[in-house]
């Protein structure tokens, strides 16, 4: 099916619904949703409307020089037969709010806390995308496999053969922009995001219940410059950033990741690269003011394949219950490196970080996300006064994208992404 615009189509049933943030931002709800036969497929453009529902039941194709912009409070069902990819030649803006944000997700019977997705593909920012944007947006329970009949091979997109999960978000123009806030991702088959180009703000975000067998948080590769900010990453199965210089593109990846909190990532992934920020390839990165709680390693390099010699890291806090996790992120002269005006525990549970409401003692293996933690800090915490805010961020004027200027967050005198 060709459309030359999309705007309100007579052929699928568009919802007016109203979710509470509450209800938006869990796993499981009980939103009433009308069957339909027909849904959204093909060339597709133009705007889907606040607050309605739109039923994708095949791969859907954004061409190139065209834009769709997902307005606050739309929820996108995929197709759990069809296995739907989102293809984006042109422009993607979903412009969801912090009370009504937009999510794209599976039926309800397919909304589980445990699950690994593979309800549908991912949303595929192609070589001719200029601009994709994410604001206050829910990615869940995608990374569908790849055959030799999905369009995304088809197209030669991603890494373009069969058999491969797709993540949440892949871009690949190296002249692109590419923003990420408030948005979550979670209980991914595989990558949350696997970045390939482009100018990028990743700030304020929520990586999750990703990877069943292997996956990151962030995943960059060269032709990248990114502030990485303010995000909570929590049970990636194998590291939160995986920070790579690797595919031979212009510019040499360049990744300024300051002020995240890292939980929990790593374990079930038990080979040399689970972890929880992972260095290769001659990455020019810079990893400041990070909180590692209970991580399975700190920041790790490739000692065959290392970063550019100008990286650096500082003032991070390494907090670990069990002495596994201590004897993990505990510098080493090879794999396992050392920061500057680092906090790092000899002991188990020493420098506790005193988040508002998280166990610490939660279980290492375990990737249920509970939405009543709190990863504040409470007074007291070892984090306050710890951070520097000496930064020098890849753009400290922020992006503009849709003609919306998007700060990169100046950093905070805290450690990790929440402060009081």
């Amino acid at each position: 099916m060709k459309m030359k615009y999309f705007k309100i189509p007579a052929f699928i049933a568009l919802l007016a619904i109203t979710f509470s943030c509450e209800n938006a931002n869990s796993m499981v709800d009980t939103t009433v949703e009308a069957p339909n036969t027909n849904g959204v497929h093909g060339e597709v453009f133009g705007i889907w409307n606040k607050n309605s529902t739109v039923y994708v039941s095949g791969d859907i194709i954004i061409p190139e020089g065209k834009s769709l912009t997902i307005e606050e409070g739309v929820t996108v069902i995929m197709d759990p037969n069809a296995k739907p990819e989102i293809i984006v030649k042109g422009n993607l803006y979903s412009m969801g709010t912090a009370a009504n944000p937009v999510r794209i997700t599976g039926p309800a019977e397919t909304r589980k806390p445990d699950s690994w997705g593979q309800v549908w593909g991912g949303i595929l920012g192609a070589q001719s995308c200029q601009e994709l944007l994410l604001d206050h947006t829910i990615i869940e329970l995608g990374g569908a496999t790849t055959t030799e009949a999905s369009t995304s091979v088809k197209m030669g997109l991603y890494k373009a053969k069969a058999g491969e999960n797709l993540p949440a978000i892949w871009f690949s123009n190296t002249k692109g922009k590419l923003v990420m806030t408030n948005s979550v991702i979670r209980n991914f088959q595989d990558d949350a995001t696997y970045l390939e180009g482009g100018e990028l703000i990743i700030t304020r975000n929520k990586f999750y219940s990703t990877g069943n067998k292997g996956g990151e948080g962030v995943n960059i590769k060269s032709g990248v410059l990114a502030d990485v900010s303010y995000n909570l990453f929590f049970s990636n199965n194998t590291n939160a950033l995986k920070l790579s210089n690797a595919g031979g593109r212009t510019p040499q990846a360049h990744v300024v990741a300051y002020n995240n909190t890292i939980i929990n990532t790593g374990w079930r992934r038990p080979d040399i690269k689970g972890g929880s920020v992972w260095l290769e390839s001659s990455v020019y990165a810079e990893i400041y003011n990070t909180l590692f709680a209970n991580t399975r390693f700190g920041i790790k390099q490739d000692t065959k394949n290392k970063p550019d010699s100008r990286s650096k890291s500082s003032n991070n806090l390494y907090y670990g219950y069990t002495a596994s996790a201590v004897t993990g992120f505990t510098p080493n002269n090879g794999d396992i490196l050392s920061g500057t005006n680092d906090i790092i525990s000899t002991t188990p549970q020493a420098n506790d970080p005193k988040f508002k409401n998280y166990p610490l003692d939660n279980n290492l293996m375990s990737f249920i996300f509970n939405d009543a933690w709190d990863f504040h800090l409470l007074p007291g915490s070892p984090a306050f006064g710890k951070g520097s805010v000496v930064i020098t961020r890849n753009f400290p004027k922020g992006i503009t994208i849709n003609n919306i200027l998007y700060e990169s967050p100046e950093p905070a005198s805290y450690i990790g992404a929440f402060g009081q």
